[in-house]
């Protein structure tokens, strides 16, 4: 089972205690995921159609929790339909989400009276993932999104969880407005808003193995192109000097460059700050760096 899967199982498992909150929930998922009907005679109808099971259940239990309302659950070619079909119980559930409402400008958003108190925000969230709603596996990347088909439904998703401290941005992907979130700690924060508990500790138990895991292997190529370039940098200082003492001999050069060389020679694999140390008097690290550059100058001129 996928992450974003076991995140809408665990959702899906919540059941607000407030019936406000429950009606915030059902508005996101019949807005997002639903198809409401008017026949001839202005008759409603409402329909509900998903391939998780356990999303199919929840909205059939709010119905019930909210309304008192039983319906069917059908099951084709894995996908599965709950519709509303009584009139009068569309009509009820759609007066209840404030569907009718003049206050809303249109119907592409759910009425911003369901979300006036923070939990029915939580519950709309919950609701909008539930249907529209994925994530990619944190051991891959951190990646949530909700796919929306109209922009205005979008934007309410995003403000709303700009409301919680949360950034998110919206792009256009072929007709569709994507709402998603890319940093690891601002999933955190959403999975912890829908209330999606269990899985965010898993969430975090993963980042926190890929960060130490990414983090050792930042140190790890840090070190290895550290030690790579000191390396490089001695056998070059070896090549100079001996092109030196073949072309002129040691004696030639000042007694400060000959130590210098015969000190390398000596201990090839040291650092500069261990080189300083072998010298007499001791110099520093900026001391050796000094003289090896200069005996590289002076092979430099043989070479040319």
């Amino acid at each position: 089972m996928s992450f974003s899967k076991e995140v809408k199982d665990e959702l899906s498992k919540q059941i607000s205690l407030p019936r406000h909150c429950q009606l915030a929930e059902l508005a996101a998922i019949i807005y997002f995921n639903g198809m409401i009907i008017k026949d001839f005679s202005g008759n409603y109808q409402i329909k509900v159609q998903t391939e998780n099971e356990s999303v199919a259940r929840k909205y059939f239990t709010l119905l019930i929790k909210a309304f008192n309302i039983y319906t069917d659950i059908g099951e084709q070619a894995r996908t599965y339909l709950v519709t509303v079909k009584d009139p009068k119980d569309a009509v009820a559930i759609l007066g209840g989400i404030k569907y009718f409402s003049k206050e809303e400008s249109g119907l592409n958003r759910v009425n911003p009276m369901l979300l006036k108190s923070a939990c029915c925000r939580r519950a709309f969230l919950r609701g909008a993932y539930l249907v529209v709603g994925s994530m990619s596996a944190p051991e891959k990347s951190y990646h949530l999104e909700f796919v929306c088909s109209r922009e205005e439904s979008a934007e309410q998703i995003r403000d709303i969880l700009l409301g919680f401290s949360i950034e998110a941005k919206i792009i256009i992907r072929k007709k569709y407005y994507v709402v998603y979130i890319k940093e690891g700690a601002g999933i955190v924060d959403a999975l912890n808003v829908m209330e999606a508990h269990v899985l965010l500790m898993e969430f975090e138990n993963l980042r926190i193995v890929k960060e130490v895991r990414n983090s050792v292997n930042r140190r790890v190529n840090c070190e290895t192109a550290n030690i790579s370039k000191t390396v490089n940098a001695a056998s070059k200082q070896m090549e100079d000097i001996m092109l030196i003492q073949e072309q002129m001999g040691l004696d030639s050069l000042p007694e400060s460059l000959a130590e210098m060389a015969e000190v390398r020679l000596l201990y090839p694999e040291a650092t500069l700050n261990e080189l300083g140390l072998y010298l007499n008097p001791p110099v520093g690290k900026s001391g050796v760096n000094h003289r090896l550059r200069k005996l590289g100058e002076l092979a430099d001129k043989i070479r040319n």
